[in-house]
């Protein structure tokens, strides 16, 4: 991990600066300043003798080997949600360490030249970085990014004396350009308590990791890089963004008052774990968890939710080599269900794609747009023996507790008639086999798709429940790729149209009697919960380290109040008035 060179100045006789980001994910941090300087920047032009060229071969080499060694082995050491969302990141920058194009380029130009390993390093970077800008379609222009992580490791390796990337961390703070979700489990892990970058997005897949590691994180602040420097002692706050260089003494009291406000508040939150979810004026309101592993089972039972309303299957497929048979899902489906003691759990169907690194050759690899590609109930279909034996576990399940069937990424009534039919068909087969599958397994469908939502009375009869998932529903509705910094204005909930959309999916469901939820992130964002219980929602599925501040939301509003004032807030014409709205319904509770 290149480090920036601190300054002669004790860092005592350095000023205090204020300075400010987005805070991505909330938590409050004091730490010495680890600053990452971009690798490109510090490689400056090295010819070597024809003699010396084979020797930087296999240096590189050797740092390329070292670099992929290095990600197996913390690919390894990844369980439950982490395998999930940091896995795939991984095996992506493993397949760009193979990459030919990246390696014989790398080759020839410590030929042609001849150049250091280094500067040959910088040279082919720069050379991919122009045909990457070159693209039209931001999705495989945010690649670059996944390519600049992967030469960075590479990079660090080919250090004669390479600092311990991320030894010796306990206590400091990271600041750096970007952050890849592969380096935040191990950055953590080695005693990192808050990360700071001068570019990146609040809605990326780094800022939802660190908010599922509670790991304070705070982006996109302006020339931060040179404002910093190593040893500069920081508090960060990632709720407001707000950023303390080289605190004085009002400072650190001020950062000591906030750790007893932060104590005294999960004292408060804890004493919620058996309370009801009730509003104000009375009402329940269903708080159901997110899942993917039984360690989030546990935890959703333990803090009191009404069951799992979204449990992920993909970790079972992902970065393996090998299906895995029915056997094996049965038991994690059962285990789940047991796990819960008689509280629903929803079990989302194979929600793999191009997006999500496979190993089995179960997905397409050269999809030019994944997310818009075959994955969800669209896979399932295409590959009818992976989706049958995880149907068949899904209902072999259904004798041990109260299991539901979810399926993602619907667009029209064919695929669920066609998953209800084969949902029938197995079910006659496993009981001809002797086999007890519940009497009823409820059929529901991810409203994600725009299509969904607008056509939902056409299939609505098909369903006995819906799931909203706005990550994707946002992103397909506003054309606005969550993972694009240069959009993050634009990717948002708090748009006119998704909250239309979000209140005709939910009225839908109450018209016919379909229990809605909302799945996404907002759901867990104690924030919207205002927002989400005025547009009529009453379930809700969050992950489990947000349902007590979900909890405590829902206790302090007003339903009937916040119905009322429903009109206003679907009336609004841009994200500020939404804003405006929260904000004059959060001064009132």
């Amino acid at each position: 991990m290149p480090r920036a060179r601190a300054g002669q100045t004790p860092t005592g006789q350095r000023p205090v600066q204020l300075l400010a980001g987005h805070g991505a994910a909330r938590g409050t941090a004091m730490g010495r300043a680890r600053v990452r300087l971009p690798h490109a920047l510090e490689v400056a032009e090295q010819r070597v003798t024809p003699s010396q060229v084979e020797s930087e071969l296999a240096r590189l080499h050797r740092a390329v080997d070292a670099a992929r060694t290095e990600m197996h082995e913390l690919r390894q050491r990844l369980h439950g949600a982490l395998n999930q969302e940091v896995g795939e990141f991984l095996d992506l920058h493993a397949l760009l360490l193979d990459d030919p194009e990246l390696l014989f380029g790398l080759d020839e130009l410590i030929r042609s030249g001849p150049y250091s390993a280094g500067y040959a390093l910088r040279l082919q970077r720069d050379r991919l970085a122009k045909v990457f800008d070159g693209m039209d379609d931001a999705y495989l222009k945010s690649r670059m990014d996944d390519l600049d992580h992967v030469i960075g490791r590479i990079h660090a390796f080919l250090q004669p004396e390479r600092p311990a990337a991320v030894k010796g961390l306990a206590g400091e703070i990271l600041v750096c350009d970007n952050i890849a979700p592969s380096e935040l489990a191990q950055l953590q892990s080695h005693g990192v308590v808050g990360i700071v970058t001068s570019a990146g997005s609040a809605l990326s897949h780094s800022a939802i990791l660190a908010r599922s590691l509670h790991l304070p994180l705070i982006v996109s602040v302006p020339q931060l890089l040179s404002k910093v420097i190593d040893g500069d002692v920081l508090i960060i706050d990632g709720a407001d963004g707000s950023i303390t260089v080289n605190p004085q003494a009002d400072n650190l009291r001020d950062y000591r008052a906030r750790l007893k406000e932060h104590a005294r508040e999960q004292r408060e939150l804890g004493r919620l774990r058996s309370k009801p979810s009730r509003t104000r004026d009375q009402v329940d309101i269903a708080l159901l968890a997110n899942a993917e592993s039984l360690e989030d089972v546990t935890q959703a039972h333990a803090l009191g939710a009404h069951g799992l309303g979204l449990y992920r299957t993909e970790f079972l497929f992902l970065q393996r080599n090998e299906l895995p048979d029915e056997e094996e899902q049965f038991q994690t489906y059962r285990d789940a269900a047991l796990g819960m003691s008689g509280r629903p759990v929803t079990i989302r169907t194979l929600d793999l794609g191009a997006d999500k690194a496979d190993r089995t050759g179960l997905t397409l690899s050269n999809e030019e747009n994944p997310a818009l590609g075959l994955r969800g109930v669209r896979l399932s279909l295409a590959r009818p023996k992976v989706a049958d034996t995880q149907m068949r576990a899904i209902l072999r399940a259904s004798a041990y507790g109260k299991l539901r069937v979810l399926v993602p990424m619907v667009s029209t009534r064919d695929e669920l008639l066609a998953v209800r039919r084969r949902m029938l068909k197995l079910g006659e087969q496993l009981r001809a086999e002797g086999h007890m599958v519940a009497e009823h397994v409820p059929l529901g469908a991810m409203i994600e798709v725009p299509a969904a939502a607008l056509a939902l009375e056409s299939f609505i009869d098909l369903v006995d429940f819906l799931s909203i998932g706005t990550n994707d529903l946002v992103q397909y509705l506003l054309a606005a790729d969550r993972n694009n910094e240069a959009l993050g204005e634009l990717y948002s909930p708090l748009h006119p149209a998704v909250l239309r959309l979000l209140q005709m999916v939910i009225e839908t469901g109450a018209r016919h009697r379909i229990p809605v939820a909302v799945c996404g992130e907002i759901a867990g964002d104690a924030r919207m919960t205002p927002l989400l219980l005025a547009l009529g929602l009453t379930e809700f599925s969050l992950h489990p380290g947000t349902l007590l501040e979900v909890r405590r939301a829902v206790r302090d509003a007003d339903l009937g109040a916040l119905r009322a004032r429903a009109p206003k807030l679907l009336g609004m014409r841009d994200r500020r008035g939404i804003e405006r709205w929260l904000a004059l319904v959060a001064d009132a509770s």
